[in-house]
């Protein structure tokens, strides 16, 4: 039937007078596909292809329903616009279109009318903006991984085990009867793209023991899928899958959640209702690179498998093979996934690789080096014809990584004691020695404008990172959940003490300034301190505690000038949402200075409850119109960040702490504005109804300066990631010897010394070794 729809097809684009190269340029699909669909040398085209050249050619709904019906055979088109199977066997065009819905496809009755161009090109450009951000991304980042310095180690695989390949003819995607055979899937590193793409399902899996160079693979891959890019194929991009809870969340919906965190951009409004990052994962415009497998929960990686092989999504997954293996037995394997596996080094490897990674110890030879003797004692033969435990150790990159920072960088150190079998008698004391002395070799170095690190503190603090990270089954170190390492009670006490402390302290500075009394002041910046330190402590404990979410850093800006770029603004929620929790807090604040104030003029218990009652109202009224007011006018300034404005920790944390800051800037003066304006406001509209009211234009100006500086410094401490960052990780944990004090330097130093890499907005330890080893000395 392939020759029906490329005859189909070419009738149609002669029939809008294009050329095969104008149809590229319109549709986004590669000449080389069209010419292939129409001659017949490409089978079973994608419904994502069908539906691309169906909207560049800009079909009227009966030669849509042609072109569909001639990509889909033994296919009815049903009066609700759905494709319906006349056969229970169906080839990959009918697979997907059943997946997708096709909802391509118009029904004969009420055909629908094409999607506008202004909404296709809105993911499509995005996808564009997304490839460019992921390409110069982890361009640096290999740069700072050293992976081409002097040149990549050879990274090989073979074809893994066939008790781990589904059926040869679904990965191919071979109709039924025809015969079907394994490929040719062994490669090296700088061949992965062409590997994946000789793949027709389009899934992958990368096995390979610890260290073996997994996650060096995926950033090749990454990087050379990007180079030889075309506009139709989606953008790999890589997801830490050990951090996906399979039963807490769909993949679809974690991917979505991922996206918007390395890329804040993509929360903006796409097509419809969804964001942008929605409708790129939705749309299959993105290729999920998901690493880690291995370092899932156990009780995880059965329903992870379950849930990847309920959908048909193209994909590379790495893990470990027994992790892999053990997940299979107790589901299935892969769905259509081709598993290759990764071999080790040879001795032939590291006489290459080693030695260019040293000094030139002797002038004059110039082969002479710290490695050498090392290697050549690595070929003899030993009395009982086992490999030195040394060459096992060093067949992984992993180790040969930690041997060459060790030895290689530092002169002071000889590789020769890594001969030594009384000090290292097995594979396990020369990776732990390795391990150990990875910490104090690259903090022992000093680095032009750094700072100097004691290395016995370093240990102490990085011991806590990987301990935090473990206890939270996630490899993901995100600095907006650095205090998620103190238990959710002690958190919520301490952002409720902090937060009463500098509330409090701004408000006895500002009564004191405005009434003159310093007694005056101390009392009301002691009630008002506690009373808001109780009342936001509870609201992050219900926000956050409860419910277990996590502070995320906020995915708009504020555009003070100009009109803001669209954006969804939900006035009527914003506006609720703001309006209940002012007149929560107003009323308990009036109440509790209502009673106070009775009960220092010696008043009776019913003259006090009576005062504090009137005084709940007003002031309930007074801050819930100027919360719901403020909140309103914040969401008309924001407008969504840019796909390629957030490239690392280090710039979402300085994104989010420039619009927090902005926020509040803003915030604070408007709401103590609505305040001062509205007590006025209040009190003259419920003159006589509540009793005599008295309310001066010095009490009004004293409520709305206090109230802005006070209800903006408790909503950025307790609600916003920055507040949490400055609170727990700048001040509570180092406070307590956990961290050090300038952490966000701490962290970015780490990185640059090669201890933590970057994956998109958080970092992670350079290998999950390493961060296990140093957990378990912290414990």
């Amino acid at each position: 039937m392939a020759g029906e729809f490329g005859a189909v097809l070419r009738r149609l684009r002669e029939k809008a007078g294009l050329t095969q190269d104008e149809l590229e340029r319109r549709s986004g699909v590669s000449v080389s596909t069209i010419r292939g669909l129409e001659t017949g040398k490409r089978s079973n085209p994608r419904m994502t292809t069908v539906q691309q050249l169906a909207d560049a050619l800009a079909l009227r709904s009966g030669d849509r329903e042609e072109l569909l019906r001639a990509a889909v055979p033994g296919r009815r088109v049903g009066g609700t616009g759905m494709a319906e199977a006349d056969a229970p066997e169906a080839g990959t065009a009918q697979a997907e279109a059943a997946q997708a819905g096709a909802t391509a496809v118009a029904s004969p009755a009420v055909p629908p009318p094409p999607p506008a161009p202004a909404v296709r090109a809105a993911p499509a450009e995005a996808a564009e903006q997304l490839a460019k951000a992921v390409a110069a991304r982890w361009q640096r980042e290999e740069e700072q991984r050293r992976i081409q310095d002097p040149y990549p180690l050879p990274v090989r695989w073979k074809a893994a085990s066939e008790s781990l390949t589904d059926h040869w003819a679904n990965i191919r995607r071979l109709p039924p009867g025809v015969p079907s055979g394994p490929l040719d899937l062994s490669g090296r590193l700088e061949g992965v793209a062409e590997t994946y793409r000789s793949i027709p399902s389009g899934r992958l899996v990368v096995l390979g023991r610890s260290g073996s160079g997994k996650t060096v693979l995926t950033l090749r891959f990454v990087l050379d899928h990007l180079r030889s890019r075309t506009p139709a194929e989606p953008v790999p991009v890589i997801f830490s899958i050990g951090a996906w809870d399979p039963t807490a969340v769909t993949l679809r919906d974690w991917l979505t959640e991922q996206l918007t965190r390395d890329h804040p951009g993509t929360a903006a409004p796409g097509p419809g209702k969804v964001s942008l990052a929605s409708a790129l994962v939705d749309s299959g415009r993105v290729l999920p690179v998901l690493d880690g497998f291995d370092e899932m929960a156990d009780g995880l990686r059965r329903p992870a498998l379950e849930a990847l092989n309920a959908t048909t999504l193209p994909l590379v997954l790495t893990s470990r093979p027994a992790e892999y293996a053990a997940a299979v037995a107790e589901t299935d394997v892969l769905t259509s996934a081709a598993p290759i596996e990764l071999t080790d080094l040879t001795l032939d490897d590291l006489d290459h690789y080693l030695p260019r990674t040293t000094r030139k110890t002797d002038p004059s030879d110039p082969a002479a080096g710290a490695w050498q003797p090392v290697l050549k004692k690595l070929r003899e033969p030993s009395p009982d014809g086992s490999p030195a435990p040394l060459a096992t150790v060093l067949s992984t990159p992993l180790m040969v990584a930690l041997a060459r920072t060790v030895y290689s960088d530092t002169p002071e150190h000889d590789p020769a004691e890594l001969l030594d079998t009384e000090r290292f008698p097995g594979v396990r004391e020369l990776e732990e020695h390795l391990l150990d002395n990875f910490l104090p070799t690259v903090y022992r170095r000093s680095r032009p404008g750094a700072r100097g690190w004691d290395p016995e503190r370093v240990q102490r603090w990085l011991g806590h990172l990987a301990r935090h990270l473990t206890e939270l089954r996630t490899p993901d170190l995100a600095w907006w959940r650095l205090g998620h390492g103190l238990r959710g009670s002690t958190r919520t006490l301490v952002t409720a003490l902090v937060t009463a402390l500098v509330i409090g302290l701004v408000d006895g500075a500002l009564s004191t300034a405005f009434g003159g009394s310093l007694a005056g002041g101390v009392l009301d910046g002691t009630v008002v301190g506690l009373l808001a330190g109780l009342l936001f402590g509870l609201v992050h404990w219900f926000t956050y505690t409860v419910t277990g979410k996590d502070v995320q850093p906020s995915a708009v800006r504020l555009r003070i000038r100009g009109r803001p770029r669209s954006t969804k603004w939900r006035a009527g929620s914003r506006l609720v949402i703001g309006t209940l929790g002012g007149a929560f807090f107003g009323s308990a604040y009036g109440f509790m200075v209502g009673l106070l104030r009775a009960l220092s003029r010696h008043a009776g218990p019913a003259s006090a409850l009576e005062t504090g009652l009137i005084d709940a109202i007003l002031f309930g009224l007074i801050f819930g119109g100027a919360a719901g007011l403020s909140f309103c006018l914040l969401g008309l300034l924001e407008t969504p960040l840019d796909i390629v404005s957030a490239v690392g920790p280090g710039s979402v944390l300085r994104a989010d702490r420039r619009t927090v800051l902005i926020q509040l800037g803003f915030w604070a003066p408007v709401f103590g504005t609505a305040v001062g304006l509205g007590a006025g406001v209040v009190v003259d509209l419920l003159q006589g109804h509540l009793g005599q009211l008295v309310m001066d234009p010095m009490s009004s100006l004293m409520l709305g300066t206090i109230s802005g500086l006070g209800g903006a410094l408790g909503y950025t401490l307790t609600l916003t990631a920055w507040g949490q960052w400055c609170l727990l990780a700048r001040v509570w944990l180092p406070l307590t010897g956990r961290l050090p004090w300038a952490v966000a330097a701490f962290l970015d130093d780490a990185y640059q010394r090669g201890v933590l890499r970057q994956a998109g907005a958080v970092y992670q330890f350079r290998h999950a070794r390493l961060q296990s080893r140093l957990a378990r000395r912290r414990r």
